[in-house]
């Protein structure tokens, strides 16, 4: 696929999806999505790929949200549509692959359900994040609500979503929003930093964390556990789990294979 909307790259084990619309902030509409969606399918086919990252090219927005004149046409039928954004950030949230959001500004709207939709978040200074959409008369409706309220708190999350407030990004670390904090020119160190940590672990070992963490989150305490145990299962059967512990003792990085 020809990108016009994004940009993928790659960098050692990293992949890196990068929004390319720095004319209007970054603001998603359906080509972007329908792009991020390929690049991602991309990436998750990379067996060299061990972490795959969203960013906004500039230095002023990760991305502004949905574009408002395709919001301005959508009819009733299209919040029901499939392969919409709300469906492309659940495939983001339940990749094989760890996810980071390199939070580079401004990320509003469907640009901080994208970043929700992550698992680690890392924001420069100069970030802002918020859910303004109830000013248009809808929703998030792209997991926001829901994200949200699972991350923050439903108190913390229903005061951001019905004032429609901006939060600064210390603001944002503080109640659990976002992992880090960084200066801007430190955003790219800061996540490969965190990239390099996740790449040399077992990558059955973090598909199978993401499995237990996201699907045991709302269930009660015996099913979580029981998914646990099982995942744990899976894991001491395989190779990976025989050359880590054998790494281990013999004081050497482990050579990880995925099986």
């Amino acid at each position: 696929m020809i990108y016009q909307n994004i940009l993928l790259e790659r960098e050692d084990r990293m992949g890196i999806i990068k929004l390319n619309r720095p004319e209007v902030r970054n603001a998603l509409n359906n080509q972007t999505v329908n792009e991020i969606l390929s690049a991602l399918e991309d990436l998750e086919n990379d067996k060299e790929i061990g972490v795959i990252v969203f960013t906004g090219v500039g230095e002023k927005s990760f991305a502004a949200g949905a574009d408002i004149n395709q919001v301005m046409t959508r009819k009733s039928i299209d919040a029901l549509t499939a392969g919409g954004m709300s469906e492309v950030y659940r495939r983001i949230e339940n990749s094989k692959k760890a996810t980071i959001a390199a939070i580079n500004g401004f990320a509003l709207g469907g640009g901080c359900e994208l970043a929700m939709s992550c698992d680690i978040r890392i924001a420069s200074e100069n970030a802002k994040i918020g859910l303004p959409e109830l000013n248009l008369s809808v929703i998030p409706a792209a997991g926001g609500t829901q994200r949200l309220a699972r991350i923050i708190g439903k108190g913390r999350a229903m005061n951001m979503i019905l004032t429609g407030e901006f939060i600064v990004a210390n603001e944002a670390k503080e109640i659990g929003l976002v992992s880090d904090v960084v200066p801007l020119v430190n955003l790219w160190a800061a996540v490969r930093e965190k990239a390099e940590r996740i790449v040399a672990k077992g990558p059955l070992a973090v598909q199978m964390a993401k499995l237990v963490v996201n699907r045991g989150f709302d269930v009660d305490m015996d099913t979580a556990l029981l998914l646990e145990s099982l995942a744990q299962a899976v894991l001491y059967g395989t190779d990976d789990k025989k050359e880590g512990t054998q790494a281990f003792l013999e004081k050497r990085q482990a050579s990880f294979t995925g099986s």
